[in-house]
Formats: C-alpha cells, sequence, structure tokens
C-alpha cells in the first residue's frame, strides 16, 4: 500500500514538474526581433512554427527609439514592421511618418506590434514568459526542455533557429558559430550570390573613406551552425550592441532563418543540403530584397525579375540600379561566358560595342535558346509594351537599358535557375 502511494506520489510529482510535449516542425527561441521575424516567415512558409521566448524586447537603451538604417530599402518583414509604426503614429504628433525620414517609435509601442504581426499568422504558436534549459537529439528530432511557469515542457522539432544573441544553444548542440557580419562589406567574391537579407550601408559612410561601401548582404551560410545538422543561428552573428539601427537587419535575418528553417522542414532535408535559390526564391515571395535598390522598390512591376537578376552577378549594382541606364558590354560578358557554356562563341563571333544593343540580346537569346531569330523578333515587339509594359520604342539599333536587360535575360535566359553553392559557385 505504502509502495503504491509512493509511485503515485512520485507520478504526481512528475506531472507537476513537466508539462505537456510539444511537437512542431520549427523550433525558434530567442527573445530579440530575430526570433519573431525568423517565427513569423517559418509559419508563412507554410510548416508548424513554435517560438519561445522569456519576453520579446527591442533593441536601444531608451525608451524612445530612432531608426535610421534601412529607410530606402523597407525589405520583407522590416518594411512591414516600419508600415505597422507608420500606421500607428499618423495621427501622433511629434511622430514624423514620411518614407524617408528616420523611423521614431517607443520600445514598448515597437514590441507590442511586432507581437501583434505574429499573432495573426497561422501555424504559429507563441510560448513567452519560457526559457530554455536543455537539448538532446534523437533520431531526426531535436528534443528541447523549456522551463515555463514553473514547469518542464518539451519540446520536439526537427528544425531549430536559436536566436539568441551568443548562439548559445547551437553551441550546446555541438555547432559552431561563423563569425560576426560587418554591416560596411565590400563585395570581392561571389558570396553575394547567395545573399538572404541585405540593405544599406551601416554605419552611413563618411566622406574622407575612399572605399566605396555598397550595401551590406548576409550570405546564407553565415546563419548555419556548423558541425551540426538541422540547427540555424541567425541572431549570434550579427553585430554586437543595443543600437537600435540593428533593427532592421535583425528582421530581415530573422526572416531569412525562417525562410531556410522552413525550407528543411517542408522538404525533409537537413542544412548539408541547402538549396540557395529555392530559398532566395521563398523570400522573394515574402518582397524581400536580396539585393537591396534604393531605386527599385517592390512595387515596381519589374522588381522580381531585376532583384533576380542582380542576384547573379549580371548588371551588378551599388545601392542603385539605375534602371534607365545602358548595359555596358564589359559588365555582362563576363558573367554570360560563366553561366552559359556557349557564350564566349558568341561574343567572339558577334563582337558587341561598348554598350550592349537590343539587338545583341536578342541575337544572344536567339542562340541561347535555339529559337528562330524572326520569331524571337516578332514575338518580343508585340510583347514590348503590352506585357512587358516597357515605355521606350522598339528599336534594333539603340543600347538596351538596364531594365529592359534584366526583364528579357530572366524570361528568356532564366540566369536565376542556375544552382549555386554555399560559396556562390556555380554548380553544373
Amino acid at each position: 500500500m505504502i509502495k503504491k502511494l509512493l509511485l503515485l506520489l512520485l507520478f504526481s510529482w512528475c506531472c507537476a514538474v513537466y508539462g505537456q510535449t510539444i511537437r512542431t516542425d520549427v523550433l525558434v527561441i530567442g527573445n530579440d526581433p530575430c526570433a519573431v521575424a525568423a517565427a513569423i516567415q517559418s509559419a508563412r512558409s507554410k510548416v508548424k512554427t513554435v517560438l519561445v521566448a522569456e519576453k520579446i524586447a527591442l533593441s536601444g537603451g531608451d525608451e524612445r527609439l530612432v531608426i535610421e538604417e534601412n529607410l530606402h530599402t523597407p525589405s520583407g518583414i522590416w518594411g512591414e514592421f516600419r508600415n505597422h509604426v507608420k500606421d500607428f503614429y499618423k495621427t501622433t504628433p511629434g511622430f514624423d511618418t514620411t518614407f524617408s525620414t528616420p523611423l521614431h517609435l517607443s520600445k514598448s509601442d515597437g514590441e507590442t506590434i511586432l507581437l501583434k504581426m505574429a499573432d495573426t499568422v497561422n501555424m504559429l504558436s507563441i510560448e513567452t514568459n519560457a526559457t530554455f534549459a536543455a537539448l538532446t537529439k534523437s533520431g531526426g528530432e531535436w528534443e528541447v526542455k523549456v522551463l515555463k511557469d514553473g514547469k518542464l515542457v518539451q519540446v520536439k522539432a526537427r528544425i531549430i533557429v536559436d536566436a539568441t544573441v551568443d548562439g548559445i544553444i547551437a553551441q550546446k548542440a555541438g555547432g559552431k558559430i561563423a563569425d560576426k557580419i560587418s554591416l560596411r562589406q565590400v563585395h570581392d567574391s561571389d558570396l553575394f550570390r547567395t545573399a538572404i537579407a541585405a540593405g544599406e550601408t551601416w554605419p552611413p559612410q563618411r566622406p574622407e573613406e575612399n572605399t566605396l561601401y555598397s550595401y551590406w548582404f548576409i550570405p546564407l551560410k553565415a546563419i548555419v551552425a556548423s558541425g551540426v545538422e538541422n540547427v540555424f543561428a541567425p541572431q549570434a552573428v550579427l553585430p554586437a550592441g543595443k543600437d537600435a539601427n540593428y533593427l532592421p537587419v535583425q528582421l530581415e535575418t530573422g526572416q531569412a532563418a525562417g525562410a531556410a528553417a522552413a525550407y528543411c522542414a517542408f522538404f525533409k532535408t537537413t542544412t548539408a543540403h541547402l538549396n540557395v535559390r529555392i530559398i532566395q526564391g521563398e523570400l522573394l515571395d515574402f518582397k524581400a530584397d536580396l539585393v537591396p535598390f534604393m531605386d527599385i522598390s517592390a512595387a515596381d512591376h519589374d522588381w522580381r525579375p531585376i532583384q533576380q537578376v542582380a542576384a547573379t552577378g549580371l548588371l551588378g549594382g551599388l545601392g542603385f540600379f539605375f534602371p534607365d541606364k545602358p548595359v555596358a558590354t564589359a559588365l555582362v560578358q563576363p558573367v554570360l561566358t560563366e553561366i552559359y557554356s556557349r557564350a564566349f562563341l558568341w561574343f567572339d563571333k558577334e563582337k558587341p560595342a561598348k554598350d550592349f544593343t537590343l539587338a545583341n540580346t536578342l541575337s544572344f537569346i536567339s542562340d541561347y535558346t535555339l529559337t528562330d531569330p524572326a520569331i524571337l523578333k516578332a514575338t518580343i515587339q508585340k510583347a514590348w509594351q503590352t506585357q512587358f509594359k516597357f515605355k521606350s520604342d522598339f528599336d534594333l539599333s539603340r543600347p538596351i537599358t538596364r531594365r529592359e536587360f534584366a526583364v528579357l535575360a530572366n524570361k528568356y535566359l532564366n540566369p536565376f535557375a542556375r544552382t549555386v553553392d554555399l560559396n556562390g559557385r556555380l554548380v553544373n
């Protein structure tokens, strides 16, 4: 009798200490906006997501925040958040909601707005007043213990997004965190082809600096914890500090981590088999910039093709796209010959002038797609102002503009379809 009573007491104690077991596809842990954005995007990408946070808090030392970073490139969830803030304060004296002015908000209002954004998302559960306790790996799942209201809750998930500042959870899982990302970069590698978040240089360029810092970007591999599968650590690679101007990069990087985590969950794969272009495509579906152009907003009719072509390295870009400028042959020839195996033969034969013409573009497309030149010309000419909505005349002899080239290249050459690895190198 006593033995049975002791067993009953032990069972009751276990029930009191351990709460329920939660099963999910993606588990996001963290208190910063990065964590909220990751959870929002993961759920929007149609996988079951749980966000665990003690308390969501915006960076910044004061209650009144002023954000000057990424004012001209309101990408993805950062753009959504900014619009919500502007709507919230539009009738409040002292809060200028003009598009290009610094964003003013109180920290508490910002936290409320962010949580309201998360509350509207299907497939997302939020567990607040909860802290990480421990984790283990069992088969293909992570088993994470979380302390919530004095009880241990077990969460079983395939993918973990560790959005803590120091990446402690990823490290406890046996992972290694990538180096911190600078928000003042010079782009001299192929890594930009793997960008999953990008924005305007911060702090801004100083007049005395000789180097041109165009924008920052986050390569996909930077947010992946190495040495362990299915763990992302987006917050840990961002600059440390409480500057409110880090809010845009936190939201954009978190959104990217959510898309990458959802990719692994949806396709039942691991971080060892990430597909850069599919993840980037998902981010583009949600209006997140891969390359930030201050003169091409997400509302632009050609935003998507310009983003996709720019992400391959074609046409370059230094914060401005300059859509009406002519295409320089010297700019596109190296990338075209890298992407398309027969391109060098075309350039040897055609020898285009300094500025690439519309005739050059149609000739290259015809050669690559094996389309009859007359049929291709008639098709594009018919669609010039109706489908493509170009405002210029269809004139084969003139230099093609950067906008026109991006749209035609995206449709007929589709360079964005070329697979790249996590280092940005083309995969045959």
